[in-house]
């Protein structure tokens, strides 16, 4: 596939673009032990948003990998995961904020660090929000790709460390266009005591057209109803 795009983010890096439909994202895990803390919203529409609760009780997981779709609270589908090498992607377990960075890692500013300093998910959500004019109200639960957190039989969650190696790739096909805003703050669970956030890359390529078969529309019948959603959607448009 011929390469569209393609930009390398900083550990505790952020970004946000436009990804039309037809467009595949491929995010791969540099160093091993990446996150990366995602938000989607409808770039046309953008109180239509990424919202958890759907995706996850309409696929019955709690994980998310091949096969699965990222649906919107309006019934439709922003994007299907096609290829997975990592395997497990946690979906409930929210992003760091300024306080937990502190406590976790200590006091380390912009004064004292310059660009060195430390970040957190939340303050970085909001800047990339800021650009396209949304805010506060508009962080909702977000992805955590890379990492893998497992539930115990009491119910308590715990990340599983070196779940992602040096080299695993993720790749999710839009369906909508959509406004993709990302940090890659370490995971909030992450129980590495040094702030040593990673680095991911990211390639933007055209998307092969979907099938009526296509594993991540057939895997449930709740996707192939999204997906007529999101086709409806699009019928009448240019």
């Amino acid at each position: 596939m011929k390469t569209l795009y393609e930009r390398t983010i900083t550990g505790g890096g952020m970004w946000s673009q436009t990804v039309g439909r037809g467009k595949v994202i491929r995010f791969t895990d540099i160093e091993g032990g990446a996150n990366v803390s995602m938000l989607l919203y409808n770039a046309d529409e953008m109180i239509e948003r990424y919202n958890m609760p759907d995706t996850l009780k309409g696929q019955h997981t709690f994980q998310l990998t091949q096969g699965h779709c990222l649906h919107s609270d309006m019934g439709r589908i922003f994007c299907s995961i096609i290829k997975d090498t990592a395997g497990w992607h946690d979906s409930v377990c929210g992003c760091t904020d300024a306080q937990l960075v502190q406590n976790k890692y200590g006091e380390c500013s912009f004064q004292e660090a310059r660009n060195k300093f430390y970040r957190n998910a939340r303050d970085n959500f909001l800047i990339e929000l800021g650009k396209h004019g949304l805010g506060k109200k508009d962080i909702v639960p977000n992805l955590n790709l890379f990492s893998k957190v497992v539930c115990d039989d009491k119910g308590f969650l715990h990340f599983v460390e070196d779940s992602s190696e040096a080299g695993s790739f993720i790749e999710l096909r839009f369906e909508m266009d959509t406004l993709v805003v990302l940090t890659t703050c370490q995971h909030p669970l992450d129980p590495n005591p040094e702030y040593e956030p990673k680095r991911v890359k990211l390639e933007v390529f055209n998307a092969d057209p979907v099938t009526e078969d296509d594993i991540c529309r057939t895997s449930r019948p709740e996707n192939d109803r999204a997906y007529l959603n999101t086709q409806d959607y699009y019928a009448l448009r240019s």
